[in-house]
């Protein structure tokens, strides 16, 4: 029997780790849930080397051959692409994974667990699960949350989906303690909008404020990460009255059809996609790249204070 944790690192990563240099996690799921290959690959590799450009070492996480893979080569992000049927792996699923073999993506819960393991401190995503219309009823609140209690990892998103309640994700976010920092304007941005009507409950305007603040949380002993919610670039926003009626439409299709649980998010996706014809995908994707960068240049300041 061995104790030794089933971590493999890429030898990018591993060599970037070994010289105290900055390193970004990245999600899997977006390449698994996300869209359709080759579209997928192509977005994986856009934001693996616009975190390079950035000056920092990109780690996609996923979970294969009984393996947390921390920094795909190019082989497993190929290989990654083609497993349509990828389970999507979460904190109570994640260890199952493992011992079964399977091939696993991971959202921003796993993702997180994931990244500590290997001595990464800032992710980068799209947007955070929440809690999702009518949870008074289903309890239908995303692992991402508590996670974000927990696991000392800063990540970077573009707030949470709109087709969450984003005014309930807001309160659970500050039952459990977690720092919800809007970068650059004084409100929550909503995924595919830079606004969503709601005030952030922090507002930081550099990567060096965030890496500061990251800091002094375990500076004084303070559980958990926090959540930097970075606005869809300007260009590339659907504003919160265009894109609404879409997701409003999605919502009541996938209750007509009785989705639930963990195939309630890729089914309304899909469905705004064709509702926007393809607007929300270059949002998404326009985003995700958005967060990249600025995730690289928290990596990059948490790496110079520390020295």
């Amino acid at each position: 029997m061995t104790n030794s944790l089933p971590l493999t690192l890429s030898a990018e990563v591993r060599a970037a780790l070994q010289a105290g240099k900055p390193v970004v996690a990245l999600e899997s799921t977006i390449i698994t849930h996300g869209m359709p290959y080759p579209q997928n690959l192509e977005a994986a590799r856009a934001v693996e080397a616009e975190i390079r450009a950035a000056g920092a070492t990109p780690a996609t996480i996923a979970v294969m051959g009984g393996q947390i893979l921390v920094g795909l080569e190019e082989a497993a992000l190929d290989a990654l692409a083609r497993t349509p049927d990828a389970l999507k792996l979460s904190r109570a699923d994640l260890a199952a994974c493992l011992a079964n073999g399977r091939t696993g993506a991971t959202t921003v819960a796993a993702t997180m667990i994931c990244a500590q393991l290997a001595g990464i401190e800032v992710f980068a995503t799209g947007g955070i699960g929440g809690v999702h219309r009518g949870a008074e009823l289903s309890f239908d609140i995303s692992a991402d949350l508590r996670e974000l209690a927990h696991t000392r990892v800063t990540v970077v998103a573009a707030g949470a989906k709109a087709i969450l309640d984003l005014p309930k994700t807001l309160e659970v976010l500050e039952t459990l303690g977690v720092p919800v920092i809007a970068f650059g304007q004084d409100e929550f941005p909503a995924f595919w909008s830079r606004g969503s009507g709601l005030p952030a409950p922090l507002r930081m305007d550099s990567a060096a404020e965030i890496a500061a603040a990251h800091r002094m949380r375990g500076l004084i002993g303070l559980p958990g990460g926090q959540l930097v919610a970075n606005p869809v670039p300007v260009a590339d926003e659907i504003p919160l009255a265009e894109i609404m009626p879409a997701v409003e439409v999605a919502l009541a299709e996938a209750a007509a059809q009785g989705i639930a649980a963990k195939a309630v998010t890729p089914f309304l996706l899909d469905r705004i996609f064709a509702l926007t014809e393809g607007r929300s995908l270059t949002a998404n994707i326009a985003l995700v790249l958005s967060n990249a960068r600025l995730a690289a240049a928290i990596a990059i300041e948490l790496g110079t204070a520390a020295k």
